[in-house]
């Protein structure tokens, strides 16, 4: 190879930046991206390709908790560079003739991106061509009601994803928004919270000293209790 080729670059839009915008054909109509979707949380999802066993197992574990994202005011929006019919026909396929895991005459309600061109998947970073120079890799981009990135996860063609942690960051990005706190390691709705570090060095001394609901391992580092009933009726639809 010529080393003077100029080689294609594959930008990728960090957190706290604006998702970037874009107009595409869906199984559920045409989309404008994320502007259809303001004042709602936003998982947009790739996947490699239709008809493989790992996208089928994952699309199909994400339709069945496609209720319970709602719930918690989240929609999903899936994209892979097939076009159109290719993702009718894979969708069909799955309702129809897959059964996996207790699963069975799962239909796929969320919107899947066509994108034949590859425009969104370069625009987003999801082209690695490590992995493949067709195939966009299996990013998770968590985008809130402003329409801004607020989480970024890769997962290379192999790796099926989490779908219970993909749930569990959405719900602790939630929690860290209403209640001004961080969570720690591990954390699931119910588990103490970490309290934002003192400012100042008499607040510090506070902490340290105080009685009430904190419990401070040591100046920096204090957490609270927080329930997960508390946490569920600010963020789940009744």
């Amino acid at each position: 190879m010529d080393e003077n080729q100029v080689q294609p670059t594959f930008s990728m839009p960090r957190i706290g930046e604006p998702a970037p915008e874009f107009k595409a054909v869906t199984t559920q109509g045409d989309i404008n991206f994320p502007s259809d979707y303001k004042g709602n949380w936003v998982i947009l999802f790739s996947h490699p390709a239709d008809f493989t066993p790992v996208c089928t197992s994952e699309f199909m574990t994400f339709a069945t908790m496609e209720k319970q994202f709602n719930e918690a005011n989240c929609k999903l929006v899936g994209l892979s560079v097939d076009g159109i019919y290719s993702h009718i026909a894979w969708l069909r396929t799955i309702k129809e003739k897959i059964e996996y895991k207790g699963m069975k005459d799962v239909e796929v309600t969320f919107p899947l991106i066509e994108d034949i061109t590859m425009e969104v998947a370069t625009k987003y970073g999801m082209m690695m061509p490590g992995e493949s120079n067709t195939k966009a890799v299996r990013a998770v981009f968590f985008i809130d009601p402003k329409g801004i990135i607020r989480t970024i996860i890769y997962y290379p063609l192999s790796l099926g994803r989490n779908f219970e942690e993909l749930y569990r960051a959405l719900i602790a990005l939630q929690t860290a928004d209403e209640f001004g706190i961080a969570t720690p390691a591990d954390w699931q709705p119910g588990d103490d919270v970490i309290v934002p570090t003192a400012g100042s060095c008499g607040t510090a001394k506070e902490r340290m000293e105080s009685k009430d609901e904190m419990h401070c391992y040591d100046w920096f580092f204090c957490t609270k209790k927080l329930t997960k009933a508390t946490i569920l009726d600010k963020i789940i639809k009744k």
